[in-house]
This record gives C-alpha cells, sequence and structure tokens, in this order.
C-alpha cells in the first residue's frame, strides 16, 4: 500500500505544448492517501486514463512527479511500482486455464504453490469461477475474460496499489454489481490502495471512499458522495453527479439577492457584487411546484420513474428538472416553483462562490 503524491502534474501529448489548452492534464497537485478507495469519474476524454497511466508507469508526465509514500517513482518503469492494472478490455493468456491465468503474478513472483493454490481458490470464488478452474481461457466468453483480469489483478495482498481502468465495461449488469461489491470487500479486508476510472457516476459513488472528478483535464472536486452531491464545487459536478443533474440557471447576484430576468430571489448568503459568467445552482430535489407561491414555470411534462416524478418545465426560457415524491399530484394549475434557499449555490465562471452567512 501507498500513499500518491500528484506533484506539480501535467502531461501533454504534443511535443512543443504553447498554452494550457495543449494539455490533457492540466496542472494538479494532490495526496491520495494510503489504503483509501478513489474512484476517478468523468466523461470521456477528460484525462482519467491519461492520469491513472501516468501512475501505473506506462506513461511518463510531461511536467512534475509522481511519488508513491515520498519516494519518487516518476522515472521507475511499471515492474518496480508494485502495482496490479485491470483494463477495460479483457489481457489474458488464451492458452491457460483459469486456475494458471489467476496464479500467473503470483508464481512470477516465486511463491509457495500451497499459497499459491489457496489464494486462488479464494479469487475464484470471489469472481465466481470457482466451478470453471480448470477450464482454458480460450473460448469463454468477454465477461468471464474480463473476470479472470480483475481476480489477476486482485489476486497479490502485497500491492501498492490497485488500478482499474473501466474494468467492467463487458460485464452483464447483475455481474457488474456482485463484483463492485467484492472489490469492496476486498478494499476492507486488505486495505489497498484502489484507484478506480469510470465514466459511470452509480459505479463511482458506490466503489470509492472518495470521487476524484475530473473535467476537462482538470481535478473540479475530490469529496464523498455526499459532498459532491449536497456542495458541488463546479457546475460539472453538479451536473454530471445526480439523475437529473442540478438547474445551472443565470443570475444576477449581490448581496442577499439573486435576480433572475428581472425576478428576485432571496438567497441564505450574502455575496459582494459578481461579474463574470454568474449563475445559480439547485438540485432539482430542492425545487417545488406550488400553485401560488415563487416564479412563473411552465410545466412542459411529467414523468413518473417509480420511487418519484421528474418535471421538465421552463423557467424564463431555461430548462430546468423538479422532482416530486411519488404520491404528489400535480395539477395544471401548479404553475409557479419555490426555492429552498439553504440548498442554493453561487458559480462564478463555473467554480463555486461561497458567501457569507447572511
Amino acid at each position: 500500500m501507498a500513499k500518491i503524491t500528484l506533484d506539480n502534474l501535467a502531461h501533454s501529448y504534443l511535443p512543443n505544448p504553447k498554452s494550457e489548452d495543449d494539455f490533457a492534464l492540466k496542472e494538479m497537485n494532490h495526496d491520495w492517501q494510503d489504503g483509501a478507495a478513489y474512484a476517478l469519474l468523468g466523461s470521456s476524454g477528460c484525462g482519467k486514463s491519461t492520469l491513472l497511466n501516468i501512475i501505473s508507469g506506462l506513461l511518463r508526465p510531461s511536467q512534475g512527479r509522481i511519488l508513491f509514500d515520498g519516494r519518487d517513482v516518476t522515472d521507475a518503469p511499471t515492474a518496480e511500482r508494485n502495482i496490479a492494472q485491470v483494463f477495460q478490455f479483457p489481457v489474458v493468456y488464451d492458452t491457460m486455464t483459469v486456475r494458471d491465468n489467476l496464479a500467473f503474478p503470483l508464481r512470477n513472483r516465486g511463491r509457495d504453490e500451497s499459497y499459491v493454490a489457496e489464494r486462488v481458490q479464494e479469487i475464484g470464488r470471489m469472481i465466481g469461477m470457482e466451478h470453471m478452474l480448470d477450464r482454458k481461457a480460450r473460448g469463454l466468453t468477454a465477461d468471464a475474460k474480463q473476470k479472470i483480469s480483475l481476480g489477476r489483478g486482485m489476486v497479490r495482498k502485497d500491492v501498492n496499489a490497485l488500478l482499474f481502468d473501466e474494468p467492467l465495461t463487458v460485464i452483464d449488469p447483475h455481474m457488474k454489481w456482485e463484483l463492485r461489491t467484492q472489490l469492496k470487500k476486498l478494499h476492507a479486508d486488505f486495505g489497498h490502495t484502489m484507484i478506480y476510472v469510470t465514466h459511470d457516476q452509480t459505479e463511482a459513488l458506490t466503489f470509492a471512499d472518495k470521487v476524484v472528478v475530473m473535467y476537462d483535464g482538470r481535478v473540479v472536486q475530490i469529496g464523498t458522495p455526499d459532498e459532491l452531491f449536497e456542495v458541488p464545487e463546479h457546475t460539472f459536478v453538479g451536473y454530471f453527479i445526480g439523475s437529473p443533474g442540478m438547474n445551472v440557471i443565470p443570475a444576477r447576484v449581490e448581496g442577499t439577492t439573486a435576480s433572475i430576468e428581472g425576478t428576485e430571489l432571496k438567497l441564505s448568503r450574502g455575496y459582494d457584487a459578481l461579474s463574470g459568467k454568474v449563475e445559480i445552482g439547485i438540485r432539482p430535489e430542492f425545487l417545488h411546484l406550488s400553485q401560488s407561491e415563487g416564479m412563473p414555470v411552465t410545466v412542459r411534462r411529467v414523468e413518473d420513474v417509480g420511487r418519484h416524478k421528474i418535471i421538465r418545465a421552463e423557467l424564463f426560457g431555461h430548462d430546468i428538472n423538479i422532482i416530486a415524491d411519488e404520491d404528489e399530484h400535480i395539477s395544471a394549475d401548479m404553475n409557479r416553483v419555490t426555492f429552498d434557499a439553504a440548498q442554493l449555490n453561487v458559480y462564478v465562471n463555473d467554480w463555486r462562490v461561497a458567501g457569507e452567512a447572511a
């Protein structure tokens, strides 16, 4: 296990980057704690896999250093970093049995055969392939092969870190849930430092102690699932976390008042006069339809998704979403919307401004 430090780290795939826009990874400085489980979350092309490959040693950063427990490993090859990595698509030895595939990392390090047999049996049971250990990998389905890859990544107990690059892409939905559960149990049992790359917020939020949200080559927030939901530090976090995501509405903000198209809204915190792209953000759970109070709104449709209702509406020309309880009656004359002021966030150029208690 290892504490992983990103020191002034940045990367460009261009030989002579001229500006920040030329960098796939913008400069970052972070400490990821020994024994914690992290998820790198973001949309395709945001830099997740680039960062993971720098951590593993498959890619050397253009700038800065990476340290394991304070030791500079920037130029160390992957083998010297003592990590295990599982990729998006299965990497197995087709001519070997499932058992020999799982045993390979242990035998490669000279472990005693009795230990190898015990550990392989344990991992085979964990990935649901105990009954297939003596089958050749050739001819197995893609999801079975990926389970072998996952098992081979998990078979060693002595690694500094376990790295997963969207490993459940080819796994069926039911097995995804089981394997995520097993990964969490593995983390609880052995305390490996784990980093899990995904674009799926459910995977990230159910797997990780801390979620590292990336956008346009930057880490825009690191936090627990609750922190990301309750206080998104960037509008992308608000948009990407939650279903549907946070409503973001252009506004003019001064003091304890936000003005949307000339209609005022009270805030729970105070702000100096703000310039730039000013917006307010509020999650659909904290908006409420009303017959008589709040701002005028046009309801476009109501979607009953079982657990609750999603109301698609328009506020001064801006699309918004409102979540209502499953048993809440939505009538045709409910054409106004109220805001829970305590749950409003204010953003300037996409970054949250804290404000001061009113």
